[in-house]
């Protein structure tokens, strides 16, 4: 009986969601002309037509959502065995959450209609291991209607690309670290995971490759928080970590804003990519306790933190902050005329919150270590992919 009336409020929910949803794209074609060419976490609001407010959907709460998720362990192939926590042990309750914007309805991921908003074009997600977190839950997803087919992955997973035949679309990682050229140092032989970063030089394995992608979504910055050196024009000016007294620490928050403005640039002069969209998705710290990745930090919350829990004080934000600002620069910069067009996606203050949403010790670990920084699939990282349809579908 129990499980009958589950059914009955999922069909009703499916008619409310649809109508919802076909609301919102007309809506937005409305409200958004081919021509425009920028658009800000402040600009790209959702209207509710009765309150006639305009909703910032970066700005919310998460709250309690019994709907099983769209995918999981058993219907999605391509999960990594990394990010599979149910599989591991981890309890279930962190999946029964989802992202509330203050005044709408975010629409819950469809990934039909995502796959016709994509068809004939190609979608990359360029960053480290959080970009490709992302691109996982996205195959997921869509992976609930069409079979990808596996098209191309390097020996590391770094660098994939997959194919959906009946919608000519294609779904491709490219790593980097800092979307600027790193060098890593080799000390007496050995890689030291200290590296020289030129800030003002874009890294070629993403940026080579750009050309005739459509949608880019470009993020970083977890891997400034170590001990680096800084160069610009070819010289060493400094460093992040290095207790050099020689040197000047300018700390990861200069150098991550100093690594996005280079990219940023050039993707605005690029011409090899002139009808690209990129997505500028903000930084998501990890959420270790007492240690860190090798020193005993864990993560074992089990919901998500209150908003008076979240410091917004902290170098997590200021790296926020610092991507906001150097995306408004660079909107600023260029001429309205050109066909580019940016969209900065502000996920930082809601994945904040999610401290319950990682792997931890759920996962085939080594030598008892967390993980505290990726996200569990399917979890709170598909928050960015609902958000990304929304974008995409104006």
């Amino acid at each position: 009986m129990e499980h009958y009336c589950r059914l009955i409020q999922r069909n009703i929910g499916l008619i409310f969601f649809s109508s919802f949803l076909l609301s919102i794209i007309l809506l937005l074609s409305t409200l958004y002309s081919s021509n425009s060419f920028s658009l800000t976490f402040s600009q790209f609001e959702l209207y509710d037509h009765e309150e006639e407010a305009a909703c910032d959907l970066f700005v919310g709460k998460w709250i309690r959502d019994f709907r099983e998720p769209i995918y999981n362990n058993w219907t999605c192939p391509t999960m990594p065995g990394l990010k599979n926590c149910l599989k591991h042990g981890k309890d279930s309750d962190y999946i029964y959450w989802r992202w509330k914007p203050d005044n709408c309805e975010l629409p819950r991921f469809d990934p039909s209609m995502f796959l016709s908003i994509v068809q004939r074009k190609k979608l990359a997600f360029i960053g480290d291991s959080l970009a490709r977190n992302q691109m996982e839950s996205l195959l997921c997803l869509i992976s609930q209607v069409e079979t990808p087919v596996s098209k191309h992955r390097d020996a590391d997973g770094k660098f994939q690309t997959w194919y959906f035949p009946s919608h000519d679309f294609t779904l491709m990682v490219m790593w980097t670290e800092f979307l600027v050229v790193a060098n890593e140092r080799i000390i007496n032989g050995t890689a030291s995971n200290e590296f020289d970063l030129h800030l003002d030089k874009v890294n070629g394995n993403w940026s080579d490759k750009i050309a005739g992608i459509h949608y880019a979504i470009i993020s970083s910055g977890n891997w400034f928080f170590r001990t680096n050196y800084l160069y610009k024009g070819g010289k060493l000016i400094g460093c992040i970590y290095c207790r050099n007294s020689n040197l000047t620490d300018y700390g990861p928050v200069y150098a991550i804003k100093s690594a996005l403005s280079t990219s940023l640039e050039f993707i605005s002069k690029c011409k090899d990519c002139e009808e690209m969209v990129t997505v500028l998705r903000t930084y998501t710290p990890s959420h270790f306790e007492h240690g860190a990745w090798f020193d005993g930090g864990y993560c074992n919350r089990t919901q998500p933190l209150s908003e008076s829990e979240v410091n917004l004080n902290g170098s997590s934000w200021r790296v926020r902050e610092s991507q906001v600002e150097e995306f408004g620069k660079i909107v600023q910069r260029v001429e309205r005329k050109e066909k580019k067009r940016l969209v900065l996606m502000d996920v930082s203050k809601a994945m904040m919150l999610r401290v319950d949403g990682h792997p931890g010790s759920h996962w085939p670990r080594i030598r008892d270590v967390s993980d505290c920084l990726h996200w569990c699939l399917p979890g709170p990282v598909d928050l960015w992919n609902e958000l990304l349809m929304v974008v995409l579908s104006k």
